[in-house]
This record gives C-alpha cells, sequence and structure tokens, in this order.
C-alpha cells in the first residue's frame, strides 16, 4: 500500500534520539530550545514555542488571547476537527465560513460574517497552499482582529519571500506522523510577539516561572503540554531534510500535474505561481459525474494499492456540532467534500511509485466513467 502521506525516518534520525535516550534529560532539557531556534529561524519569526501536538498548540493559542465564552472566530469547515474544537473548549463559537475551490477560505466572504463578538480569524492552508494572507490581514486590521493561523499542512509553504509562520499574529505547525516533518506527536507556534511567547510558554507547563534555587511560583493556569528531548532530537534532526522532502513532494506534484492536466473526469489544485506548497497533500476534485461513485472509485483505489484519503468530511457535519449548533451547508464546502480525494504524494516515494499511481487513478477514473451520477 501507497500511504497518501507517511514519515521517512532515516538512520540519522535514529542516531539524534538514541543519544538524547543516553543522556540525563528526557524532558526540560536544551534541545527543545535548539529546535525552537530552529523553526523560528527557518520560517522568518521570532519566537517558537513547541507542545506536545498541533492540537494543544491550537488550544494556547486561542488561551493567551483570552478566548472565552461567546466569543466568535471566523474558521474554515474543511479542516481537521481540532482547529475549531479547541475554540469551543475554551467556550466560544467557531463561525464556519465557506472556501473556495482550492479547499481555502475564501476571503472575500470573512467581512460579512464579523460581529461584535468576533475576536480572531482562524484560516486554514488546506494541503499546504497558503491562504490569501494580504486580504485576511487587511480584514483583521480593519476590524481589530487578530489573525490565528492554522498551518498544520503548511511547514515550508510561502508566499513570495515570506514563508508561512512570518504573516499571522500566531501561526500553529503540526509535526504529526504524516506531515512533512515529524516528532511523532508534537506542534508549535510561532510568533513576533514576545508577550504572547512567554504566556505560552507558561500555558504549556503549568503556569510556572523557575525563581532561584528550588523555588518556583505557579502565576497563571497551565498545562503539561511539553515536547520531550527525544522528540525534539527527532524534529530537529528531520528539519535539516524538510527542503529536500518538500523538493521530492513537490517533483512527485509536478509529475501528477502533468499527467492529469485536462482530464474531463476530474481536475487537480493550481498552486499560484508566487506561492510555494508544501504538498501535505495532493488533493484530486472529481467532476459531479463521479460524486455518485466515489465511494467505489476510492474503494477500489484502496483495493489496487492506493492509501487514498478524503480530506475533509466538513466540521459541521459531525454529530457533536450538529447537536451543539444545528445543521448547517455551505455550498461550496458541500460540492468540495462530495469531490475531494486525496492521493499518495509524499518524499518517501519513488518516481515510479508515482508513475504507478498515475496510471492507477486513470485506469479506475475511466471505468467508473459510465458508473457515476444520471442527471
Amino acid at each position: 500500500m501507497i500511504p497518501y502521506s507517511t514519515q521517512l525516518i532515516e538512520e540519522d534520525d535514529i542516531a539524534a534520539v538514541v543519544e538524547i535516550l543516553k543522556s540525563s534529560h528526557l524532558t526540560q532539557g536544551a534541545k527543545v530550545e535548539e529546535f525552537e531556534e530552529a523553526i523560528a529561524r527557518y520560517v522568518g519569526a521570532r519566537y517558537c514555542v513547541t507542545f506536545n501536538s498541533a492540537t494543544s498548540a491550537l488550544l494556547g493559542a486561542y488561551a493567551v488571547v483570552e478566548l472565552k465564552e461567546n466569543d466568535e472566530i471566523i474558521t474554515t469547515p474543511i479542516s481537521f476537527v481540532a482547529t475549531s474544537n479547541m475554540a469551543i473548549a475554551l467556550g466560544a463559537k467557531p463561525v464556519f465560513c465557506d472556501i473556495k475551490m482550492d479547499g481555502n477560505i475564501d476571503e472575500s466572504l470573512i467581512e460579512s460574517l464579523i460581529t461584535p463578538q468576533t475576536r480572531a480569524l482562524v484560516p486554514v492552508d488546506f494541503a499546504g497552499k497558503p491562504v490569501a494572507m494580504e486580504a485576511i490581514n487587511a480584514i483583521a486590521k480593519d476590524h481589530n482582529l487578530l489573525v490565528i493561523e492554522d498551518a498544520s499542512h503548511a511547514l515550508g509553504s510561502g508566499i513570495g519571500n515570506q514563508k508561512i509562520g512570518s504573516l499571522a499574529d500566531m501561526t500553529v505547525f503540526s509535526f504529526h506522523a504524516i506531515k512533512p516533518i515529524t516528532t511523532g506527536e508534537g506542534g508549535a507556534v510561532v510568533t513576533n510577539d514576545e508577550a504572547f511567547a512567554q504566556k505560552l510558554k507558561l500555558f504549556r507547563s503549568h503556569g510556572i516561572i523557575k525563581k532561584q534555587l528550588w523555588n518556583s511560583d505557579m502565576v497563571s493556569l497551565g498545562h503539561n503540554f511539553r515536547l520531550t528531548e527525544f522528540a525534539a532530537a527527532l524534529g530537529l534532526s528531520q528539519l535539516h531534510k524538510l527542503d529536500h522532502f518538500l523538493s521530492t513532494r513537490n517533483k512527485i506534484a509536478r509529475y501528477y500535474d502533468e499527467r492529469f492536466a485536462g482530464h474531463k473526469l476530474f481536475t487537480t489544485i493550481t498552486i499560484d505561481s508566487g506561492e510555494q506548497s508544501a504538498r501535505h497533500l495532493y488533493p484530486l476534485l472529481l467532476s459531479p459525474a463521479l460524486h455518485c461513485a466515489k465511494e467505489d472509485i476510492f474503494a477500489e483505489l484502496q483495493s489496487r494499492g492506493l492509501g487514498v484519503q478524503v480530506h475533509y468530511k466538513p466540521i459541521y457535519q459531525n454529530s457533536f456540532y450538529k447537536e451543539r449548533f444545528g445543521e448547517q451547508r455551505l455550498a461550496n464546502t458541500e460540492h468540495f467534500y462530495k469531490s475531494e480525494l486525496s492521493i499518495p504524494c509524499h518524499q518517501k516515494m519513488s518516481m515510479e511509485n508515482a508513475r504507478i499511481v498515475a496510471d492507477t487513478v486513470l485506469d479506475v477514473m475511466e471505468k467508473y466513467a459510465y458508473r457515476g451520477c444520471s442527471f
């Protein structure tokens, strides 16, 4: 099975972890800080604060801006549920904005959703393709809102000569196993705001500051969301190879772009000139004629050895959201969900793997060309 995304762990990664396992500190040592400094340098931000997951990083970002009951964030329904769940965990309400057919939030619709309760805009860089940050930041400035970018797909993505991580008030990254680099589980918040960074450090470690000798003081409510030293060692080893990983992903994506260009049964998502994508996902968008056959296509691709996936079921379709916020429907979101199918694209693949994937996709799509929906 060729998965849609997976980690690539090499001997130098293993050696880096073993070195820490043989050291005196498995947690709260110097390696986490070294990893944070390297991430901040890479994305062009002043500060990086790591967490044990991107979910806890999101919670931290929302908590340090004091998101509270009855506050609202405007975000996308095409994301993993953590993006909005962590706002709900603090009593806030996610307001879902419809998307464009590249999977990213439609910035032209954001302003109409702003209310006196809106505190932050939370865009998601779907599949690694950057959102329209210039327009989103302009809206936020006009309405005195924060921008907290969920860039869990987008470490290494950029716009022009600026990397994602340098453009929002706070940006969240994920180091989950299937992301371009991994710490196993892990995440981070990057920011240029020193006050946010200091509050994030307190939030992730019990709200405690160390004083002299054994003395410490708990100054705020916090949690244990710390990243371990051996996870940071793995992340640092992986970060040195990130550009190479992204080069492989983009080479495969360009090959797919050429093989699939102009196909009548599905389209792909274009990365605009001046943008760089981490290519966390390579989405196909099935034509409406294949929507009814999507489950069969999915099952057959998997039976032929392709670990395809769908990203994502709209968050508002989950039972929890229906019960709490009622039924919702956003036209482009619904169409995108019916259309989207992610195929393998990652740094562990060879170009021969990519050829097999493309050949298989084309064969299966043709097979179902006349078995889809009837209109």
